[in-house]
Formats: structure tokens, C-alpha cells, sequence
């Protein structure tokens, strides 16, 4: 996870809260995503809770995946903060990815399943100008739990729940020039290179939403559940 954009928060915060609210239904503008859960085939998309902190924070001690999501080294007293921060804050939506084959017994909603934790799946709310799109990124941290499909299945069900419940029409993704996995995950989904920075060698990528891949997402988008998890 990084912090995307700054300056004008608690401006953006407000224009969130009326965007969400003219475009998801109200009982699901209460619930939020801390009471969201997306489950695919292969993984779960569960909130970021407290309990995830630790082995998130040990995840971003690899100089390799902060160099991949851009990040900067947090403390672990930091690294709670920003749960904290993340949690309340309507400009965000995160999840914890789960890997469902290293879910211990039957998965329980509101548990936070540690053993099964692959990586995280985020989206970015921060464009007061259009209001249909997102930034989009992915990270599975957990070796074990690469090369088998499960960030492609992430980002899909990601996108589902943004289309469904957020009315996201175009996502964007900025992807590091060195992270060949991230490229051709996107590439492989769709998205298209719209910029190039230099300073940052960094890719810019978009996919505008259109109906045919709509259609194709609705079998993602009919596996997302919610639960009270307080």
C-alpha cells in the first residue's frame, strides 16, 4: 500500500462521501468496506484489520516489494497508524488478499485468517474531476503464493465490486518500468500504456470499461458478500 495523492483531504474526503452516496445503495454506504468480503475461486478479499498489521509490516521489510509498489519503509507503530487511517477513510478501499488453499478449517467472516494472507488489492478515489475513475494496484507479497492466478483473479474482482458498487468506468494502474509481472498481469486484462514518466520510470495504464467486459465480470461480481465484522 502507498499513499496516493495528498493536499485538499478533507475536501476530497467530503466529494467522496456524496459520490458514494449517489451511487451505491445506502445500505451498503453504511456498511463500507470494512464489512465487505469478495471471494473468488482461488482467493478472498477480506478488509485490513489490525491483526493483519504485523505480517503486512514484515511483508514490506523486502527493499524488492517496496521497490515494486513504490513505497516507503514504515515502523510497525507507523504501520498500525495507517491501518487505522486506511480503515476510516472513504478516498481508499483496501483489501487483504487471502489465499483460499492456505485458509486453515472453514473461513469465518470478521476472522482474520493471518495463515492465509497472499498479499493486498487497493483502489484510489482521489480525482474530484471524474468521479468514474480509479487507480488501481495489486501486490502478492507471499512467494508461495505467486505464479498461480491469484492477482489476476484480485485485480478482477476488485474491478467487479468498483463497477458495481462504486459506478468506476475507467481504471488506471501505475506500475513500475522494472515490474514485468505487474505489465503483463494488466496487459493481459486489457489495459493500455497512456503515459511514461522518465523521473519516476514508471507506466502508466488504463482500461476504459465497455459493456462486453462488463459482462464477462458479473460472474465475479456475484460472489461479493458483506458481514458485520465489529
Amino acid at each position: 500500500m502507498q499513499e496516493a495523492g495528498n493536499g485538499g483531504e478533507e475536501e476530497r474526503s467530503r466529494a467522496t462521501s456524496n459520490r458514494c452516496s449517489d451511487c451505491m445503495q445506502e445500505e451498503d454506504m453504511e456498511l463500507k468496506w470494512k464489512k465487505v468480503v469478495v471471494e473468488g475461486k482461488k482467493v478472498m478479499l477480506v478488509p485490513y484489520m489490525q491483526e493483519h498489521v504485523a505480517t503486512y509490516h514484515a511483508w514490506m521489510q523486502d527493499p524488492a516489494l517496496l521497490d515494486a509498489t513504490a513505497s516507503e519503509p514504515l515502523t510497525l507503530d507507523e504501520e498500525y497508524a495507517m491501518q487505522q487511517s486506511w480503515a476510516e477513510d472513504p478516498l481508499k478501499c483496501t483489501f487483504i488478499i487471502l489465499d483460499k488453499e492456505r485458509i486453515l478449517e472453514k473461513f469465518s467472516p470478521g476472522v482474520p485468517h493471518v495463515e492465509a494472507m497472499a498479499g493486498d488489492v487497493n483502489l484510489y478515489m482521489n480525482d474530484l474531476d471524474d468521479f468514474e475513475t480509479a487507480e488501481i494496484e495489486i501486490m502478492i507479497a507471499e512467494v508461495c503464493s505467486r505464479g498461480r492466478g491469484l492477482g489476476k483473479e484480485a485485480v478482477q474482482l476488485m474491478m467487479a465490486f468498483a463497477i458495481d458498487h462504486l459506478k468506476i468506468q475507467r481504471f488506471r494502474a501505475k506500475i513500475g518500468e522494472s515490474n514485468g509481472t505487474s505489465l503483463h498481469l494488466f496487459k493481459g486484462l486489457g489495459y493500455e500504456e497512456v503515459g511514461r514518466s522518465l523521473v519516476f520510470k514508471q507506466v502508466t495504464m488504463e482500461k476504459f470499461i465497455k459493456d462486453q467486459f462488463r459482462d464477462n465480470l458479473k460472474v465475479f461480481a456475484a460472489s461479493i458478500s458483506v458481514f458485520d465484522c465489529i
